[in-house]
């Protein structure tokens, strides 16, 4: 009797502890299908959030932009214009116009836009940039604040000076010449950009 007894309880125990693996089984099988699935669901909303950021980049608004298309083929020449595609900056870029462009000397352009040369390129074009991003009105109270002349650093390590001209802000390059900001704050998903009535050159560049 005690044997039948015992050998019930073991033959008990046994289903029991089955039961109970087969249940443990199936809450982590079921958890890792949830896990799976908010990860798949992550991926998909980061890559929406990716297309929606870079559909209204930087270099989005420039493409869309026909004044700019010089610029747009001069930062696809010296292979900047994913960097303001797909980084997340903020940057403020002084873009040249189409205009602007056309009043440097054609030499010197034909020069930069050689693939030998999209180093010297990619210098002037982030000469334009500010790793940061800095809107009109902050332009003129930097203006402001620092009795009529603010230094802006570039991206490449250069230094703009930046001014009031009448109602209008200009900037001075290295050499001394200057360009008048001609529409401003043109917001992008990853920064700001103005454009400029003239491309603005470092110290011997």
């Amino acid at each position: 009797m005690k044997t039948k007894l015992l050998l019930f309880f073991l033959i008990a125990s046994v289903i029991g502890f089955t039961g109970c693996e087969d249940t443990k089984k199936k809450e982590e099988e079921k958890a890792k299908m949830e896990q799976m699935e908010a990860d798949k669901e992550a991926e998909m909303k980061a890559e929406k959030e990716r297309m929606e950021m870079e559909s209204n980049s930087i270099a989005a608004k420039a493409m869309a932009t026909d004044s700019l298309s010089t610029l747009v083929s001069a930062l696809k020449s010296a292979e900047l214009a994913t960097t303001f595609t797909e980084d997340e900056g903020p940057f403020t870029v002084f873009a040249p116009t189409n205009k602007a462009f056309e009043k440097v000397d054609q030499a010197v352009r034909d020069t930069l836009m050689k693939s030998e040369n999209k180093d010297q390129l990619a210098s002037v074009l982030k000469y334009h940039v500010v790793d940061d991003e800095i809107t009109a009105q902050d332009l003129s109270q930097m203006i402001e604040d620092n009795e009529g002349e603010a230094t802006i650093s570039t991206m490449d390590g250069g230094e703009l000076k930046a001014m009031m001209d009448g109602e209008n802000i200009v900037l001075k390059d290295e050499n001394g010449n200057t360009a008048t900001i001609i529409a401003t704050d043109i917001e992008a998903s990853n920064g700001i950009v103005h454009l400029i009535d003239a491309v603005v050159m470092k110290k011997n560049s």
